[in-house]
Parts: structure tokens; C-alpha cells; sequence
């Protein structure tokens, strides 16, 4: 007898699909055309005929100076967007010379501590030409302004500048630990950005609201896409509880999610993601305004699906994933390099990875029609599954207050780490089989690895003391009381937090005064 088979998410796995599996289906009711509602095969009529998807590698370490050179480098080789990774302190609101970030400056992304550093990284790269997506979240706003600033430097008014942030604080909460505030306080300077960006930088999305993180961190795909949507749901509820109107930011809302290696359940995944998000706009909010209805969403193939062992594998397992994400509907992607388990991705790894994404945009014939799983019995079915699967799991979210009020009870991070357990549980007892891990092993020599020069940390604390020593710290002083007086009142908080950045105070600073307003966010015992 042939023997259960199923998916991470514990969906059953038949040995065949017919019509039969879909007899109670109603397809003009869950499917519509792609770029009709409910987009659940895609969000343009021709998906990628037109355009293939938008190539955005993620990026970022060490210095400024060394990160613009491998932005130059992939934009010389054909890449379409920039993607920008941050280094430890620069996410936790540190500057490069404090002492908590000794040993981590510039280590998992590029180190920003001020204007100056900003305009370094764009140096020579036209940003009215240009979008950026930046994976930032606790201090979101600071690296948003700082961007501005340089477009500015450039003379690129901010109604010209396009791209992302993140912003997406509640996920850290849950699987990724890079918050700075109580979640209240930070769901403030979240719905502050929203007002800001409506009316001076309308092309920016305000917020990619992030499944990755979670499941990264061991999160299933039901999980992901439940977690995903719920957090989502507060961050909308937060804008029109601050007094905005939900056509008036919720078009700027992007996603962001991993593609992992069980290839039909990650193409289902994000095709009942699009569905769900599209019904939940205009049910649950009362979107009418089609933009504010369409999931639009990044896509990072799998870092925990990396292996150290045999790492040119990982260029195979990148390459299934990147297809799954772009048959799913992805606007954009990201493919990680196969080197990654190992080290930040040195040129070539880097190189091979983004011609994964041009070999499947150019050569595959996959872009030639939209939606083209669509009607597949065994898609279809996975589809259904997730979205209801997903659907349950959110209506305990709800029953639990909201997304804020699990992730405070630390309910859904304890949902992650079970999930976590089960398949690290399932890859030891060779259930799960990891090619080069636990199957197929081999002995093998370390391949060529990147290694960060230990000077770049003294040349990136340098010019911060320089930039410090030389700006204007009457000015300086007299800006940061600006940004005390806001975060105690109700103003919004990026008015004063640009001119205090326009005249050279540096992320920490600016963070510190929040910090004396805010408070700390110290996780409680349950949580933990």
C-alpha cells in the first residue's frame, strides 16, 4: 500500500488528481481572469508578456563605498532594481562607533550611521532611475528620509523617487528579533510614514510586509501566508484608526515571502495568497479601489534551504525555487547565491545567481502566458487548501484580539518554533531528505568563501567621527529636541526626524531620542 505522503503544512498528497478532487469547485466564483478580481492567477492581464518580473538582488556589506561598487556591478550586468541589506547595528538603531555594534559593523549588510554614508552608497547611481528596495524595519523611517536626502543631494525631487521599505516591525516580534520600541509606540512611526510618504514620495510602498522572516525561521507555508495576512490586517487597521482612508495608502502595500523547495505547494501558496489578500481588502475594509486589492509581493528564494554541504547544489535548489515564485506571480525576485550558507556571496556566486533569474526569464519559454498551472486538479486543489487552512488559522488570530495581541502572548512564535522542530526533526531521522546532508553525503574541501576585510569596520568608524566633528552641533542639538518634541506629542514623527538627518545627525542619535520617549521593548516571560 502505498504509503501517506504530505506537505510541510500537513495538506495530504493524493497519488493523483482529477476532476473529482474539484467536484464542489467553483471556478468563476475562486478564480476569475488573471488581473481580475480575485487575481488568484495573477494581477495583470498578461503577467509577464510585456515585462518579465523585476530583478532586484539583495545586497549590502561592509562599507558604503564597497556596497556601491557590487550595486554597480550587478546593475552593469543586467539587474533592475537594488536591493539593500543592512548591517546588525544599523537595524537595531545603533551607530557604527557604539559599543554594542564592536565585531558587527558591516558584517550581514552595509553599515549607514548617517547622511553621509547614504550618499556614498548611491554615488553615481541616478535614483530617479532606479527603484530600491530596502530590507529595513525598526528604523524604517530613518533609512526611508536618508534616501531622500540623497535623491535630493542629486537633485531628484522625492515625487521621482521609487522603491520599498520594509517596515514590517511585527514580524520581528515573532520569528526575527531586530525591534526597538513596544509594538504601540511602533506601529505609531509605522502609520507615520504611511501619511508622510501619501503626500511627498507617492511612488514609494510604504511597508513589504513580510512572510519571509517567519519562514525562515520554521514557519510552514499555511503558516506563512496566515501570519503574513494577519499581520497585514493590523497594519491596516492601525492607518485607518490613525484617520487615514484605506484608498489612500492601501495601494502602496507590498508582500514579501520565501520560496522553499516543495514546488507545487509554493506556486499554490502564493496563488491563494492573492486570492485571500484581494477578499480581505474589499470585505473585510471596504477597499473599492482595485489597486488597494492587489497583493503585490517580493520574492526571495530560500536562505534555511541552503546547505554548507555541497554548496553548488545550492545553485540547483535556487533555480526550483525562482521558478516556483515567478509560476506563482511574483512581481519581483531575488535568488540567493549558492555560497550563502557559508559566507556573504563572493562576485561569482553573486553573478550566477542573477543569470538564474535572466536563464528562466529569457530562455524558458515560462513568461509567454500567464497563470500557466492554472487549472492544474492538483494546483487547484493545493490552492483551495491553503487559502482554507490559512483562513482558520487567522479567525484564531482574530478570537485572539488581532496579530498584535498573539505576538504579545507569544503565541505566534511559539507556532513557528514547533513547526521549526518538526522538520528539523524529520531531516535527522532522514524522513526528509537533504541531498549532501543526510543523503548522498560526500567528503569535500571548502570552497572559495567571501571574508570581510577587519579595516572596513575602522574606516566606517572614522568617517562617522569625522562627519560628527565637522557638522554643526548647535544645529544638531537643536533638531533632535525637534524630533523629542514630536515623539511626546502626537505630531508626526518625519517632519522633524528628516531635518535633524538634513543637518548630519546620525541614525543613533535620533534613535536614542525615541528610545527616552518610547521606551524599550523587553519581551516577557511567555514570550520568551
Amino acid at each position: 500500500m502505498d504509503e501517506e505522503r504530505k506537505t510541510d503544512s500537513g495538506i495530504e498528497i493524493h497519488p493523483v488528481y482529477d476532476e473529482k478532487t474539484l467536484e464542489d469547485w467553483d471556478p468563476g466564483n475562486e478564480l476569475g481572469p488573471p488581473g481580475g478580481y480575485p487575481f488568484t492567477r495573477g494581477i495583470y492581464p498578461s503577467m509577464y508578456r510585456g515585462r518579465i518580473w523585476r530583478i532586484r538582488q539583495y545586497s549590502g556589506f561592509g562599507t558604503a563605498e564597497k556596497t556601491n561598487e557590487r550595486f554597480k556591478f550587478l546593475l552593469d550586468r543586467g539587474q533592475t532594481g537594488l536591493s539593500v541589506a543592512f548591517d546588525l547595528p544599523t537595524q537595531m538603531g545603533y551607530d557604527s562607533d557604539h559599543p554594542r555594534a564592536e565585531g558587527e559593523v558591516g558584517g550581514t549588510g552595509v553599515a549607514i550611521s548617517s547622511l553621509a554614508d547614504m550618499e556614498i552608497l548611491f554615488d553615481g547611481i541616478p535614483l530617479d532611475e532606479v527603484s530600491t528596495s530596502m530590507t529595513i524595519n525598526a528604523t524604517a523611517a530613518i533609512l526611508l528620509l536618508l534616501y531622500e536626502l540623497a535623491a535630493e543631494k542629486q537633485g531628484v525631487p522625492a515625487d521621482r523617487i521609487s522603491g520599498t521599505v520594509q517596515n514590517d516591525i511585527l514580524k520581528e516580534y515573532a520569528a526575527r528579533g531586530t525591534y526597538i520600541y513596544p509594538p504601540k509606540a511602533s506601529m505609531r512611526v509605522i502609520t507615520d510614514l504611511f501619511e508622510y510618504c501619501r503626500t511627498r514620495v507617492p511612488k514609494w510602498n510604504t511597508i513589504s510586509i513580510s512572510g519571509y522572516h517567519m519562514r525562515e525561521a520554521g514557519c510552514t507555508a499555511v503558516q506563512e501566508v496566515a501570519f503574513t495576512l494577519a499581520n497585514a490586517i493590523a497594519y491596516v487597521q492601525a492607518a485607518l484608526d490613525a484617520g487615514l482612508k484605506v484608498d489612500e495608502f492601501a495601494p502602496r502595500l507590498s508582500f514579501f515571502f520565501a520560496c522553499h523547495m516543495n514546488f507545487f505547494e509554493e506556486v499554490a501558496k502564493f496563488r491563494a495568497a492573492r486570492r485571500m489578500w484581494a477578499r480581505l481588502m474589499k470585505e473585510r475594509f471596504g477597499a473599492t479601489d482595485e489597486k488597494s486589492q492587489l497583493l503585490r509581493f517580493h520574492t526571495q528564494t530560500g536562505g534555511a534551504t541552503l546547505t554548507a554541504q555541497q554548496p553548488e547544489n545550492n545553485v540547483v535548489r535556487t533555480a526550483y525555487e525562482a521558478l516556483a515564485a515567478v509560476l506563482g506571480g511574483t512581481q519581483s525576485l531575488h535568488t540567493n547565491s549558492f555560497d550563502e550558507a557559508l559566507s556573504l556571496p563572493t562576485e561569482k556566486a553573486a553573478k550566477v545567481a542573477l543569470r538564474t533569474q535572466q536563464v528562466l526569464g529569457y530562455e524558458t519559454g515560462i513568461t509567454e502566458t500567464a497563470d500557466p498551472l492554472g487549472g492544474s486538479w492538483f494546483v487547484e486543489s493545493l490552492t483551495n487548501e491553503i487559502e482554507a487552512r490559512a483562513e482558520d488559522l487567522i479567525e484564531r488570530i482574530d478570537g485572539m484580539g488581532g496579530a498584535v495581541e498573539a505576538i504579545e502572548k507569544g503565541w505566534m512564535k511559539r507556532e513557528i518554533e514547533e513547526s521549526a522542530y518538526l522538520i528539523q526533526k524529520a531531516i535527522e531521522d532522514g524522513s526528509r531528505v537533504i541531498v549532501g546532508v543526510n543523503r548522498y553525503v560526500e567528503e569535500e574541501e571548502v570552497s572559495e568563501i567571501y571574508r570581510q576585510d577587519p579595516a572596513i569596520a575602522r574606516t566606517q568608524v572614522d568617517r562617522l567621527r569625522k562627519v560628527k566633528a565637522e557638522r554643526d552641533a548647535k544645529a544638531v542639538a537643536a533638531a533632535l529636541n525637534e524630533v523629542r518634541g514630536a515623539a511626546t506629542s502626537t505630531d508626526n514623527l518625519l517632519h522633524p526626524i528628516r531635518h535633524a538627518l538634513s543637518v548630519y545627525a546620525t541614525l543613533g542619535e535620533v534613535c536614542d531620542v525615541m528610545r527616552e520617549a518610547f521606551g524599550v521593548y523587553e519581551p516577557s516571560e511567555s514570550f520568551r
